[in-house]
């Protein structure tokens, strides 16, 4: 039905964050051990994000629940599909996006603890 619009939803707002948030030179790979700056830790979460929801569009279009004229979701044309189409937002929707948005932060947690590790390790010349 409408749950891949929660997760494009977040993902346009980190979307927007990012470009608020972004230095130049924020996303350049570093390889002397220094911290990844925490714009391109949120462009990861961009990239699942609109994955996913792209993935979910393309597979509510082959289902026929996504038309290209309007209502444009098929629920959305009676007041009854559209309660259960909110439901599904509300429920599916929004668990894909915190399980998404979890998943990251675990990416994001192991990273920082790699980077710390690399900070406190001493460093042995080759």
């Amino acid at each position: 039905m409408a749950c891949f619009l929660v997760p494009t939803t977040e993902a346009i707002i980190t979307t927007i964050a990012r470009k608020v948030l972004c230095k130049p030179d924020a996303d350049s790979v570093s390889v002397d051990g220094a911290k990844i700056p925490f714009t391109r830790k949120l462009k990861w979460l961009n990239n699942m994000l609109w994955g996913g929801s792209a993935l979910l569009a393309f597979e509510h279009v082959w289902h026929g629940e996504v038309t290209p004229w309007f209502p444009f979701l098929t629920n959305a044309a009676n007041p009854e599909d559209a309660a259960e189409m909110l439901h599904e937002m509300a429920t599916s929707g929004v668990a894909m996006a915190v399980l998404t948005t979890v998943v990251w932060l675990g990416v994001v947690a192991v990273t920082s603890a790699m980077e710390r590790r690399e900070r406190l390790s001493p460093h042995i010349p080759e």
